[in-house]
């Protein structure tokens, strides 16, 4: 079994950890999703909620385990929380959970092992090989050094403040570059309500065509200027 903490996978590790404490830091919740290995999913969020260690803080955290996860995800994060995926790239939910996250403004860690995802993640953890991860104890050393990470950054106040974030949506960077949206109510006149990292806006989708709720597009400047590959609710 490869330690965590080889070259790649501790780097990895300490900076999921430090976007973690950034994230909690500024009031987020985090969802852990575990749809394969639902006792991974509540292991973590445990982990994190019960402060097993004197002086150490609960964090809030959630284990998703509903029959619709994504819909509960939907309704229930908010921008500036945290979704935690613990699964292997076969998974389909964990897949469509990770290409919404960046509409719905929530950073994503993926753990898991075997072949990597093709969907993007925030911070990837990850157990190369064939190795049988989810019984052998090396998902939830990873998860736990995680956690451990996360209190040391705790102790370092000043790592807290998030560099990246921008000041009253007046971001010259956001403003270049398109962002991911998802369609929730149709307003008629080649208009929609579309949720995104910044909350609901209205965003001209004359240019993509017709569009139903739940499709993903490519905003900018409140214009939907791409629809997103194997957007389909």
């Amino acid at each position: 079994m490869s330690s965590p903490l080889d070259t790649d996978g501790g780097a990895e590790l300490a900076r999921a950890a430090l976007t973690l404490a950034r994230r909690f830091a500024a009031g987020a919740t985090l969802w852990c999703l575990a749809p394969e290995w639902p006792e991974h999913g509540r292991h973590l969020a445990v982990e994190f909620v019960h402060p097993v260690v004197v002086g150490k803080r609960a964090l809030p955290a959630v284990s998703i385990t509903g029959t619709d996860p994504v819909a509960e995800l939907r309704s229930a994060a908010l921008a500036g929380d945290v979704l935690a995926i613990v699964a292997p790239a076969s998974s389909v939910v964990a897949v469509e959970a990770a290409r919404r996250a960046p509409a719905w403004g929530l950073t994503t860690v993926w753990l898991g092992a075997g072949p990597r995802p093709g969907a993007g993640a925030d911070h990837l953890i990850w157990i190369d090989g064939t190795g049988p991860a989810r019984h052998d104890g090396s998902l939830v050393l990873r998860y736990h050094v995680l956690w451990e990470l996360t209190h040391v950054c705790f102790e370092h106040p000043g790592l807290l403040a998030d560099p990246a974030a921008c000041d009253d949506g007046m971001c010259l960077t956001c403003t270049d570059e398109g962002r991911p949206a998802e369609v929730a109510t149709l307003l008629g006149g080649g208009l929609v309500a579309a949720r995104t990292a910044r909350g609901v806006e209205t965003v001209d989708v004359t240019l993509v065509g017709p569009v139903e709720p739940g499709d993903l597009v490519l905003v900018h400047a409140g214009t939907a200027i791409e629809r997103l590959e194997g957007s389909d609710g």
